[in-house]
């Protein structure tokens, strides 16, 4: 059981990572929720088991230049600008905005395409004994079909 100064730890850290590096772990805006009422769309959370310990694969995953190797679909290359990153894919570039670094797991992303569309991805890295388990959370885009949600899905597995 996760004791009460940890929870206080864990809320700080994401509230304080977007004070001062300037980003949201949650990205409100990414919901496009213009009717001022509470909205929610399908999600599904993909599991992958990695045979790899926790420490080595949440290095990876919170160092922005890994992240066409991880999220090959999505950019073909990935490169600092002056406001964060920016990822080259077949649809133009788009920008990226990942969570601080942190102890937690939360490897969080938000990609802002060129339309402006900006596309939340929540994602946890949680320890499973000497190795460990990634949670990729796939929101339905507004309009997608149930055939293109499956897809994403089986993309994203």
């Amino acid at each position: 059981m996760l004791k009460p100064q940890r929870i206080v730890a864990a809320l700080a850290a994401g509230v304080l990572g977007s004070a001062f590096f300037g980003t949201n772990a949650v990205d409100a805006s990414a919901q496009n929720n213009t009717a001022g009422k509470p909205e929610t769309v399908e999600a599904r959370t993909i599991t992958v088991r990695i045979d790899r310990p926790f420490a080595t694969v949440f290095d990876f995953l919170a160092t922005p230049p890994n992240w066409n190797r991880w999220a090959f679909g999505l950019g073909k290359n990935i490169r600092r600008s002056k406001d964060g990153w920016i990822a080259d894919s077949g649809g133009g570039s788009a920008k990226v905005r990942f969570t601080p670094r942190n102890n937690f797991g939360v490897a969080d992303h938000t990609v802002i395409r060129s339309s402006g569309q900006r596309v939340y991805v929540p994602m946890r890295l949680i320890v499973n004994g000497s190795c460990c388990e990634l949670l990729f959370t796939l929101f339905r885009e507004p309009n997608m079909s149930d055939t293109q949600f499956d897809s994403d899905a089986e993309f994203v597995q």
